[in-house]
C-alpha cells in the first residue's frame, strides 16, 4: 500500500471545482485511491473518484489529506494526485 501526504492549496479547500479536478484525474487511473484527513482514522478514508465523498471530507485550505493507494503504478499516480491539491486549482 502506497501512501502520500498533500497539503490542500484550494483557497476554497477541497470543494466544487477542485473536487472534480481531482475526483476527474482519479477516475481516469487504473487503481482505486483513497483519500481521508491526517487525524482521521485509516478506515476512515473515502473513495477518492466520489466528488461527493471530496466535499463531505470537508477538507479546507492548509489541511493535509492522505491518499493511499495499491497496485502497478501506484507511487507514480499518488504524486501526479498530491500535485494536483497542493495547486491552488481556484487561481487557474
Amino acid at each position: 500500500m502506497s501512501e502520500r501526504k498533500a497539503t490542500i492549496a484550494s483557497r476554497v479547500g477541497l470543494h466544487a471545482r477542485p473536487a472534480s479536478i481531482f475526483a476527474a484525474a482519479v477516475g481516469e487511473l487504473p487503481i482505486e485511491v483513497t483519500i481521508g484527513l491526517e487525524a482521521d482514522p485509516v478506515e476512515d478514508a473515502m473513495d477518492a473518484s466520489s466528488i461527493l465523498s471530496l466535499m463531505s471530507l470537508g477538507a479546507a485550505n492548509g489541511d493535509v489529506v492522505v491518499l493511499r493507494a495499491e497496485g502497478e503504478g501506484a507511487d507514480e499516480a499518488l504524486e501526479a494526485l498530491v500535485k494536483i491539491l497542493e495547486t491552488d486549482l481556484d487561481a487557474e
